[in-house]
């Protein structure tokens, strides 16, 4: 215990041989961290006649501290008012300072205030040991324990007639961040003001850790928004009551709800009929990628759904997650089932072609099933997808499927789907098929002549029913689809060799479509080649100048098997050669150029009718003369009457 009362003459008197003589007459208890910090003071050359501490922060360096510290003063405040209101008349001045030893903040009335300017314990000086020897805010920082030091047991003479208690508060990591202290004059010392510092500090790091995880709390709740916000698909959440307790916007949107409806129970947020989706998804069951029509306040819409129960350590269910996949858009989004070709892509001012053309457009106006016939590579596809895109459906999913690249064994669970368990490797959950993800869309089915007797079958009662069965499925789905076919096959051929049925056949060709081939459309070729010469360039980055002649010449004549993408990868592969953006015979391949320099010989001359011919030579001449009337009639011995007799037959612009 420190003497009861000393004059303020026997403070100084005492201090005077503790640190001048080095001798303890009145043999007082001084503890050794306490005499510890005495040599440290000494060997940092603190001056112990020291007047007043003269290190202070300029206003500048003070506010970035206080800046620095925010948080930390935004708890300790509060806790230093109510400190001080309690030791209000003790005469004490409450102080906090930083991990540095500088003071951040000052509390008292205006004489604790008066006692602790005459030693400049103020905001912005420092405390530290090396800079003011031994007091509470130095033991504090060096031993990180609560500390008390009387009178004489301070190193500097200035502060020899006060009493500091301080208390250290650390972080959530167990540093010291602060040090929260109370000054004043000697004769107020008293253990119990140590222990309501102490107090105080325990206090403070409560606060601070509260606000921390408030602010988890807080940052959590922001990422898990934000992350629900970021989510393309609906997701929801219900508790074990049914209510909802979170939803996204996207569900919201999908849903028709409004956000205001969290907490409202799921039964009442959508209308009564939807009583097989209320149980599916209330439930203690995992579902995955269950088709379901839900109907909303703006009718009925069709979503894969799965929901995921929220299971607690005692094995109860506590409520379902729930994400939501508008079947329409996860088509677009999987299998780009959404195409940009229209009737503009498609090139050609042959009549034959023009005539294709036209009855698409006608075909694209009803909902009769199409079937395009033509050899491959003509553009039977983009004829499909131009289709689309005039029609009514064109909002809706585009889906294609190959018939003849896929294995026998899996196509009709490629077209029908599939539940989960139908056969070895099936996915969990189970799987649409290309008839259900096309709902409402069109369907082009590409390579129908490939599709196997006993899958035909099953197509033509798809037709018939406008129904599916998913692959070990029984339940009928319906489905209502735009079915487009084509074929490079002569299905009447395929007819009568029996691998092809009739009845299949006269579904699918409501409206039949033949797309010609290249070679009897040659005049379409320099169109072709300046659409594609434009196309590729700019895909690949180099300017082109020009076509060489004798190329064009080359094109004219080639027969062109490929058709249309032969050219078309033709022209790409000259593009990517060519080192001075002109398209040249070198650039060419031998299919073209012919064996030996010699120009190939027509592998399909016999095919061509000889009003094919006319009308191609006719175009040819009329790109070759640039339209003029005259060239163009003397070059193919004719009248003019009589060429304009044949350019009006033929459908071409005389412009």
């Amino acid at each position: 215990m420190y003497p009861k009362i000393l004059r303020p003459a026997q403070i100084m008197e005492i201090w005077q041989n503790l640190h001048e003589n080095q001798h303890n007459p009145e043999e007082l208890f001084i503890p050794a961290e306490v005499q510890l910090s005495w040599e440290r003071s000494k060997a940092y050359g603190v001056d112990r006649y020291m007047e007043k501490n003269d290190i202070i922060l300029s206003q500048k360096e003070l506010e970035e501290k206080l800046e620095h510290n925010s948080e930390l003063l935004s708890i300790t405040i509060p806790h230093m008012n109510v400190l001080h209101s309690i030791t209000k008349d003790a005469g004490f001045c409450i102080t906090i300072s930083d991990n540095e030893g500088f003071i951040l903040k000052r509390i008292g009335e205006q004489a604790e205030m008066n006692f602790t300017d005459y030693s400049n314990f103020v905001e912005g000086s420092n405390w530290s040991e090396h800079i003011m020897g031994t007091n509470a805010v130095a033991m504090v920082l060096v031993t990180d324990a609560a500390s008390q030091i009387y009178g004489y047991e301070h190193f500097c003479k200035c502060a020899c007639l006060s009493t500091c208690s301080a208390a250290p508060i650390h972080d959530s990591n167990g540093a010291i961040i602060g040090v929260l202290d109370l000054t004043g004059p000697y004769k107020n010392a008293h253990a119990h003001t140590l222990g309501m510092v102490v107090s105080a500090a325990r206090s403070i790091e409560r606060s601070l850790f509260l606000n921390n995880l408030y602010d988890e709390v807080k940052d959590a709740n922001m990422l898990k928004c934000a992350i629900m916000k970021s989510i393309a698909e609906g997701l929801l959440a219900l508790d074990s009551e049914g209510r909802i307790s979170l939803i996204n916007p996207q569900a919201c949107k999908m849903l028709d709800l409004k956000g205001d409806c969290i907490n409202s129970s799921i039964w009442e947020a959508l209308p009564k009929d939807n009583q097989y989706f209320f149980n599916l998804i209330t439930t203690a069951k995992h579902v995955y990628g269950e088709t379901v029509h839900i109907d909303t306040t703006r009718g009925k819409k069709k979503f894969l759904v799965n929901c995921t129960p929220i299971i607690n350590e005692d094995k109860s269910i506590s409520g379902n997650v729930i994400t939501l996949h508008e079947l329409h858009h996860v088509v677009t989004k999987i299998i780009g089932a959404k195409s940009n070709i229209t009737f503009d892509n498609l090139i050609g001012e042959n009549s034959a072609f023009k005539e294709a053309i036209e009855h698409a457009k006608m075909a694209a106006e009803n909902n009769s099933n199409v079937l395009l016939l033509g050899e491959s590579g003509v553009g039977k596809d983009l004829f499909a997808k131009a289709i689309h895109n005039y029609s009514s459906r064109r909002s809706e999913p585009f889906f294609a499927i190959n018939c003849a690249a896929i294995p026998r064994e899996l196509i009709s669970s490629e077209l029908f789907g599939y539940n989960e368990g139908a056969f070895t490797g099936a996915s969990k959950g189970g799987k649409p098929g290309a008839f259900e993800l096309a709902d409402q869309g069109t369907l082009f089915l590409d390579e129908i002549g490939e599709m196997p007797m006993d899958l035909q079958a099953s197509l033509l009662r798809v037709l018939e029913e406008k129904t599916i069965m998913r692959v070990g499925g029984r339940e009928f789905i319906p489905v209502n689809i735009r079915l487009i076919s084509a074929t490079n096959r002569d299905l009447s051929e395929e007819i009568r060799n029996r691998s092809f049925r009739q009845d299949i056949f006269y579904r699918l060709s409501v409206i039949s479509i033949s797309i010609p081939p290249l070679r009897h459309r040659r005049g379409d070729i320099p169109l072709l080649v300046d659409h594609f010469v434009q196309s590729f360039s700019n895909r690949l980055g180099k300017k082109i100048k020009r076509v060489d002649a004798e190329v064009m010449d080359l094109f004219m004549y080639y027969d062109w098997p490929g058709n249309v993408r032969e050219l078309s990868n033709y022209i790409e592969r000259a593009i990517n050669l060519t080192r001075n953006g002109i398209i040249t015979p070198d650039l060419l391949t031998k299919e073209i150029l012919g064996e030996g320099g010699k120009k190939p010989i027509s592998i399909w001359a016999d095919t061509i009718t000889k009003d094919n011919m006319e009308e191609e030579m006719i175009r040819t001449y009329m790109l070759k003369f640039n339209n003029n009337k005259m060239n163009v009639a003397k070059a193919l011995n004719i009248s003019r009457s009589s060429l304009y007799r044949k350019l009006e037959k033929y459908g071409i612009d005389m412009n």
